[in-house]
């Protein structure tokens, strides 16, 4: 946005936050939307859950599920959705941030590398603001912890009573590394493939969609093991806790060093995250668009 021949810097910057606002507020708007799907696909996601803790074919974990009953089929589903409504804001607000505040130094880094490189600091950010949700969630679907732990304030004040590597933060890195990455390559990803998708003749929606849905197999697939890491490192409490890399070892003994077995899940991660990634691109797109042209 050029300054007018009457305006001062001063008196243009509120107008320059509008769209700054704006994205903050389509990437939670979006992200809200898509909670549905969330909803619908949550017994999914609580599946692949327990084959990522226990290497459990999807029939043996559908089978752990069916006996804890249908009361406790939705455990756990509270921290995701207001983790995802959250996540969008932050992710796609603070990305637009630092692609805005990146282009403002130009020559420095080329321009078609800038998206994915703000992707990457909105993922980091993204880790530090949203480890303890995602590590409340790991607990609360661990059927193991159902005893000791029977409500969401039982698993805060126990969380809440160790030292931060241990309760909240626990698998801090591992969380760092997928999502920093993950946005990284979400957002680097993104706007060219739905301009190769727009070029095939398909509809702006149907463009945002289906590169939202591309998008999320780029990076789901292979960032899934960081997840299978995740999930082992956060479900449990108590304990001195080993680090990543002792971690790791014991996961991928524990999978018998069978690239498979690790990924048991991984198709059921793939089509959830197509459901959830497809949507919320197409109306963040959307409503993008939808300003940039009012403005």
């Amino acid at each position: 946005m050029g300054w007018g021949p009457e305006q001062t810097q001063d008196e243009d910057a509120p107008r320059d936050q509008i769209p700054r606002f704006r994205s903050y507020l389509h990437g939670g708007t979006s992200s809200l939307l898509s909670t549905l799907p969330t909803i619908i696909v949550f017994p999914v996601y609580k599946t692949v859950f327990r084959q990522q803790l226990h290497s459990t074919s999807v029939r043996q974990a559908v089978g752990q599920l069916y006996k804890e009953g249908p009361a406790k089929l939705y455990r756990g589903v509270a921290p995701p959705l207001v983790m995802r409504t959250l996540n969008g804001t932050l992710l796609f607000g603070l990305q637009d941030t630092l692609l805005r505040w990146l282009s403002s130094s130009p020559g420095a880094v080329p321009s078609s590398a800038l998206p994915a490189l703000a992707g990457l600091g909105a993922g980091i950010v993204e880790a530090l603001v949203f480890t303890p949700f995602e590590r409340v969630q790991n607990v609360l679907q661990n059927g193991q912890n159902d005893r000791s732990m029977p409500t969401l304030r039982s698993v805060l004040a126990r969380l809440g009573s160790e030292r931060p590597a241990l309760g909240y933060y626990r698998a801090f890195l591992p969380i760092v590394a997928r999502n920093s990455l993950g946005s990284c390559l979400y957002f680097g990803l993104k706007g060219p493939l739905c301009t190769a998708v727009e070029g095939q003749g398909l509809s702006p929606t149907a463009s945002s969609f289906i590169a939202g849905t591309l998008t999320s197999v780029a990076v789901s697939l292979p960032l899934y093991p960081l997840s299978v890491l995740v999930a082992n490192m956060q479900a449990g409490v108590g304990g001195e806790g080993a680090g990543v890399s002792c971690c790791w070892r014991m996961l991928w003994k524990s999978r018998q060093r069978s690239m498979p077995r690790l990924y048991r899940g991984g198709s059921l991660v793939i089509l959830r995250s197509c459901v959830t990634w497809g949507i919320t691109t197409a109306i963040y797109d959307q409503q993008e668009k939808h300003s940039n042209s009012e403005s």
